[in-house]
């Protein structure tokens, strides 16, 4: 199976920044597009970012021009650096990875990693 492993939460300051990784492993034979979500208690999972295998990218209205999305598929990461952080930026991080497991291009599958805390407060 493929499994993703994120990195790099944890508490900072308003306008302070942190740069989320997220590595995958396992037998992995390409990776489509890679995104980041986060949800906060008692809302929906809400679409954060996302890369293409292009590497075109898309965002949330409320972070444009304060993340950015970017990958690497020699080492199988996908990262978000996250500049000028508000405290309504504080949720669980996770990143997803639309993942091609077999020599078969149609055998592909959504993973997910745990989750990371980002907390911005003062």
């Amino acid at each position: 199976q493929v499994q993703l492993v994120e990195s790099g939460g944890g508490l900072v300051q308003p306008g302070g920044s942190l740069r989320l990784s997220c590595a995958a492993s396992g037998t992995i034979f390409g990776i489509n597009t890679m995104a980041w979500y986060r949800q906060t208690p008692g809302a929906e999972r809400e679409l954060v970012a996302t890369i293409d295998n292009g590497g075109g990218t898309d965002y949330l209205d409320s972070v444009k021009g304060r993340f950015t999305i970017s990958r690497s598929d020699a080492k199988k990461m996908v990262y978000l650096q996250m500049n000028g952080l508000e405290p309504e930026d504080t949720a669980v991080y996770y990143c997803k990875a639309n993942i091609q497991y077999t020599i078969l291009n149609w055998q592909i599958e959504d993973y997910w990693g745990q989750g990371t805390q980002v907390t911005v407060s003062s």
